[in-house]
């Protein structure tokens, strides 16, 4: 019985060096960055995730007002009451134009955001409240481009805008099909504002 104890003793000492050993080298092989933590946010990927599924989740998309100084006021147009400033108008790698900016209420009453998502029936009914009335005119290529939409027509734009009270206002983004490299201004339409030329960058 002595010699099966000591026997099984030995094995067991030897599974547990064993065991240590395997986790010290993993804990070696782990600190190879130096000791440097990484930081899961900033060691992900910048570019804003485009949708791979045609488009659906379009809706979830949060890049409005990311990286975006709101002092940069590229162009400022009115509407019955309500100022539009664009921020910013970036040509991406991936083929897209997204403008962003924000909408205020410069009123002494609540406005509704209805009329901004356009006229056209599948995409004005799938994207109430939203900017995906917006446009895009290449007047050297004789071209308009509308916001991007996915096969069910939601828009890659801000949706879901409340009615705006007095003074109140709202971030907006939306993305359009990138006109050639060539072109560097664009005119841009959204409905009950007036009509603005913006320069694209990038």
């Amino acid at each position: 019985m002595s010699i099966r104890r000591t026997a099984r003793t030995r094995r067991v000492v030897a599974a547990v060096s064993m065991t240590a050993a395997l986790a010290l080298a993993v804990t070696a092989c782990g600190s190879d960055d130096g000791g440097k933590t990484k930081d899961p946010v900033s060691s992900s990927s910048s570019t804003p995730n485009k949708p791979s599924d045609g488009g659906k989740g379009a809706q979830e998309d949060t890049s409005a007002g990311d990286n975006v100084d709101p002092n940069v006021k590229l162009a400022e147009v009115r509407g019955s009451g309500l100022t539009l400033v664009i921020n910013q108008v970036k040509r991406d790698s991936g083929g897209f134009v997204t403008v962003q900016g924000e909408i205020k209420n410069v009123s002494d009453r609540t406005q509704n955001s209805g009329a901004w998502a356009g006229t056209e029936p599948s995409v004005a009914g799938n994207n109430s409240n939203s900017v995906a009335g917006a446009t895009l005119v290449d007047e050297a290529g004789k071209k308009r481009y509308y916001v991007l939409r996915d096969t069910e027509s939601r828009c890659l734009c801000t949706t879901g805008i409340p009615p705006l009270s007095a003074g109140e206002s709202t971030p907006i983004f939306m993305q359009f099909p990138a006109p050639p490299s060539t072109t560097t201004e664009v005119d841009f339409s959204l409905p009950t504002f007036a009509t603005t030329s913006l320069k694209i960058s990038g």
